[in-house]
């Protein structure tokens, strides 16, 4: 994931470079300042810069760079995927300077900062194998899953939002979101009473599922981790929300246990699917109940003006169990893990575990008391009850986003119809042409696009702007006063593709800005697909016409602090610039999701080969293990022969002696009858 990002961070310097829409050296104030006192206000590993001689955009493109190719190389590398490495890569992450175009994915820096506690340290220990502990450590996984899981459905619940108390959430959502997929439109085609059913069980999903996370009958987590996956691979389809549904899947993985993967990795025998299959003969049954209670669900929907207080309430109150609920479970992981380091042999090994477990343990607490605060701002009343430490040691840490507050579509948008940005440049002020995005609708003809895992971060932004006036989203300011500058990097981010541009010869003279409101067209009546996505009519001017040096532009740039007073500082033509240069030479032109695809392919044959050379080398062990196995069989079967001869001749050498014996008496006793005699 972090590769995806740090690959997409490289190739939009139109956002954050020296002529981009903010240039991230705004953000850096270095004034004279120490690096511990530069370190202390903004942690960021930028300010090495200047002592490599580079400027902000150099930078930050190198540390882009870095962070791709390190962890593309522990992707392709086991032994790279190291505690140490998983830091390094959570640093380069929080080391990007966020601002309202490059923000940040929390939930991408609270996983990986987990997996530095999750990940084994093999490059300072040498040693790579199942510790006493780790089952405590990849609990707190879990937890940011339930976290993540449960608030984004209770969101819902407490914003009071009348389509989602209503049913009716779906039958907007499809054609409003961010960035549509050509999936929408038939999603969105579908039947009123399928949307109304599809929130109860979105409701369903994100807040009764996530509570059997922690359920100790596993069949119960299964459960629910395939309803997660369910319910993460129809967004997937439905909508570009770049690598965010991905990374939730990945954090699902953390209900399965090493029973169930091999079930994926190998088949089962039929005596085994055969008895499965009789034990959940009641599987059909339970089926029908929840679909009788969704369809009482509906029914009672039409009560909602009624009965949503009461719900609240429960939502409210449940947040104080569910931090209970994470309290025993924590628990009980940290004494089945000590409990396991306690039967280890040897006394060495014994306690250089308990040493382990105890370093984990205080680690693990940290991390879920911390967690405790973004978790209590679903209730306002719990986040008042938690202990003023713990509120405390939050903030302290907050600016490293270790743990985070999630809350996913708390309203719906759009209701009235979808709000459009509509960018149109002229030369004379008088015959206009629209500025086409490659990824956001625009054209009512284009079909949606399909860009994940891709963010195409402005195209997201101008969702966000369409939804308010221009004065909320300055940034807005800089992109028509890059536009009609004609900054090469800028329209890349509009069209990479620059011969797409409508104007690539020239700047345009004039800019301005409409807003339309869209809705996905309808079937027609023969059920046949119509020649349009969309359908828009006109709103009202978002942007008036401006031109270099119009008073209204210049107002506006220099009241949101757009315009340099001072030039930008050049780096030196050192080797790190040429190699940047080079980098972004090669990639100038390629969509950013292309070259994302492109090296998930390459990625995924590379891994695949890796996995056919490991099946086919255990595969020969197998056998060779197999033919010393049957040889020394057959060398015990040959031994057991030969004793069973060697026995069979002893047997009858005894006989033989016997009889000897016996006719050497009988001979002697002649002898003593012929003597008497």
């Amino acid at each position: 994931m972090v590769s995806l990002v740090t690959v997409e961070f490289s190739m939009c310097s139109g956002l954050y470079g020296n002529e981009g829409l903010l240039p991230a050296r705004l953000q850096l104030r270095y004034g004279g300042r120490s690096l511990t006192e530069q370190l202390r206000s903004s942690p960021t590993l930028l300010w090495l810069g200047p002592h490599l001689s580079l400027d902000t955009q150099a930078s930050m493109e190198l540390l882009c760079l870095l962070g791709a190719l390190l962890s593309l190389a522990a992707l392709l590398v086991e032994a790279l995927r190291d505690s140490l490495v998983f830091l390094c890569l959570w640093v380069s992450y929080l080391s990007i300077l966020c601002d309202v175009l490059l923000l940040r994915d929390s939930l991408l820096l609270e996983t990986g900062f987990l997996t530095v506690l999750v990940a084994p340290l093999t490059l300072v220990r040498g040693s790579r194998g199942i510790r006493e502990h780790d089952s405590m450590t990849f609990w707190l996984v879990r937890w940011l899953l339930f976290r993540l899981m449960f608030v984004s459905g209770a969101v819902k619940l407490t914003s009071r939002c009348p389509t989602w108390w209503g049913l009716t959430a779906l039958t907007y959502h499809y054609e409003t979101q961010c960035i549509p997929t050509p999936l929408a439109w038939f999603a969105h085609q579908l039947p009123v009473w399928w949307h109304k059913l599809s929130v109860v069980a979105t409701f369903v999903i994100e807040i009764a599922a996530p509570f059997l996370f922690f359920s100790p009958l596993r069949r119960l987590r299964l459960g629910a981790f395939y309803l997660q996956v369910l319910l993460q691979t129809l967004i997937i389809l439905s909508g570009n929300y770049n690598f965010f549904n991905l990374l939730t899947l990945t954090l699902c993985l953390s209900l399965l246990d090493n029973q169930h993967v091999n079930f994926w990795l190998r088949k089962r025998d039929d005596n085994r699917e055969r008895k499965e299959g009789e034990a959940n003969h009641s599987v059909p049954k339970m089926g029908f109940l929840l679909c009788l209670f969704v369809c009482f669900i509906v029914e009672v929907s039409q009560l909602v003006p009624h009965v949503s207080v009461a719900l609240s309430s429960i939502v409210f109150a449940v947040t104080i169990p569910c931090i209970w609920m994470g309290v025993l479970s924590l628990i009980w992981e940290m004494i089945t893990s000590i409990f396991r380091c306690a039967c280890v042999s040897g006394f060495l090994t014994r306690f250089w575990g308990m040493f382990q477990w105890s370093v984990f343990a205080v680690a693990a607490t940290f991390m879920f008391t911390i967690s405790l605060v973004p978790l209590s701002y679903v209730e306002h009343d719990s986040h008042v009850r938690l202990w003023p430490a713990v509120r405390q040691t939050y903030d302290l840490v907050d600016r490293f986003q270790l743990v985070n507050s999630y809350g996913l579509f708390r309203r719906m948008t759009g209701v009235g119809g979808r709000p459009e940005v509509v960018l149109e440049g002229s030369y004379d002020g008088v015959t206009w042409k629209e500025i086409e995005f490659m990824y956001k609708p625009g054209n009512v003809s284009a079909p949606p696009a399909v860009v994940t895992p891709h963010q195409p971060r402005l195209d997201w932004q101008m969702w966000f702007a369409a939804l308010g006036a221009h004065t909320q989203a300055p940034w807005f300011t800089s992109l028509v006063y890059r536009l009609l500058q004609g900054k090469a990097d800028v329209i890349e981010l509009i069209q990479t593709d620059v011969s797409q541009y409508p104007f690539h010869q020239q700047p345009p003279t004039y800019v301005r800005a409409h807003r339309y409101r869209y809705w996905f067209t309808e079937r027609k009546p023969d059920g046949s697909h119509q020649a349009r996505w969309w359908r828009r009519v006109y709103d009202e001017e978002f942007y008036p016409m401006v031109h270099l040096g119009h008073t209204y532009l210049e107002n506006m740039l220099s009241r949101y602090g757009l315009k340099d007073k001072l030039p930008p500082r050049h780096p030196s033509n050192n080797t790190v610039v040429q190699l940047l240069s080079w980098t972004r030479s090669q990639v100038k032109g390629i969509p950013a999701h292309t070259i994302i695809w492109t090296m998930l392919a390459c990625s995924a044959t590379w891994c695949f080969l890796m996995g056919l050379i490991s099946n086919k080398n255990h595969t020969a062990v197998d056998l060779i293990d197999e033919a010393e196995k049957q040889g020394d069989e057959k060398s015990v079967a040959k031994q057991e022969k030969e004793e069973e001869v060697e026995k069979d001749q002893d047997v009858c050498t005894n006989q033989e002696g016997e009889e000897e014996e016996e006719d050497r008496d009988g001979d002697e006793q002649d002898k003593e009858d012929e003597m008497e005699k």
